[in-house]
């Protein structure tokens, strides 16, 4: 079978700027079912979601005496929930507004003898819309999701390979719905100023739990607001002194002042020779910046990329 994927697609946001937007939401009202029946883990990384093979799933919730599963299939269009009983439930993504979304996902559920209530609030979104009462939000592009999930992929391929190189403390590599970002954050180890909050329809303890020690964070971003187009992004919290003067790579790398972040726009690594080696080279240049200017102990934090197969090496040190 001949695979027809482009490796890295094309995505311009303002083609599916309100597929875009839909589709946010519709992983807020996903998310949200995690948040709700999941114990609180450090940096809020209970409620994010994975890259799979075909889109992205919640992982195994626990629910009483079982677990179950919600998952996007960008593939099929489908969302699909299924329960370690054995029971499965479906239905097409395209055709819903948030509102009819919402309502079949938690219909779906309590078929599933699942119960769950949550906030219907959307976080970190201007002029927020209670799902149940959002028939505004109501495109879905196939296509467009497509060539998101193909991006998702490359981005989390590349994002676990960076991930290798780091002994410290560091994310999984995951996906947040609140700011509908794929991420992998490093941390040095420390603990970190009080976080001043203010991130939009967020709760200010949530913001300050997520940023209580020291990190560099990196990630891919669909684009809107400050930057309206796809991005990859990197910054350091708190920013040490010199970080946002130092020279990243590769040359279309800019540290962003509406941001405050540095920031190598998608098509820069779409269109490069080898974007694997365009967008690793952004991710260690970026960890650098933070690194060396807030002094963190690099030689106890960082080893070699990790190879398939390759046991790391101890040193006698060690």
């Amino acid at each position: 079978m001949t695979s027809n994927i482009v490796p890295w697609p094309e995505l311009p946001f303002a083609a599916w700027r309100d597929t875009c937007a839909t589709l946010q939401l519709f992983t807020q009202i996903v998310g949200k079912i995690r948040l709700t029946l999941s114990p609180w883990l450090n940096h809020s990384w209970h409620v994010t979601l994975y890259v799979t093979s075909r889109g992205l799933s919640t992982s195994p919730i626990p629910y009483d005496a079982r677990d179950f599963e919600i998952a996007f299939d960008f593939i099929d269009h489908a969302l699909k929930i299924s329960s370690s009983d054995g029971a499965t439930r479906q239905f097409a993504l395209t055709g819903h507004s948030v509102a009819s979304f919402y309502a079949k996902v938690m219909g779906e559920l309590a078929a599933l003898g699942i119960h769950v209530s949550i906030d219907e609030m959307p976080n970190e979104l201007p002029d927020p819309i209670e799902f149940s009462l959002d028939t505004q939000h109501a495109s879905y592009d196939p296509d467009a999701v497509a060539r998101f999930f193909g991006i998702l992929g490359n981005a989390d391929r590349v994002f676990k390979q960076f991930r290798t190189g780091f002994l410290g403390k560091a994310s999984p590599v995951h996906f947040f719905w609140g700011s509908f970002d794929l991420a992998v954050t490093r941390f040095s180890g420390r603990t970190a100023p009080r976080h001043p909050g203010g991130v939009p329809h967020l709760p200010d303890d949530v913001a300050c739990e997520a940023y209580s020690h020291e990190v560099s964070s990196a990630g891919f971003w669909p684009g809107g607001g400050a930057i309206e187009y796809p991005a990859f992004y990197s910054y350091a919290y708190p920013e040490p002194s010199g970080f946002r003067a130092t020279k990243v790579r590769p040359g279309a790398a800019f540290f962003s002042e509406a941001l405050g972040e540095f920031i190598l726009p998608y098509d820069a690594v779409r269109t490069a020779g080898d974007p694997d080696a365009a967008l690793l080279d952004f991710l260690q240049s970026t960890y650098e910046a933070a690194a060396i200017a807030a002094k963190w102990d690099r030689d106890a934090l960082e080893c070699p990329i990790g190879k398939p197969g390759v046991v790391r090496q101890i040193q006698p040190h060690e």
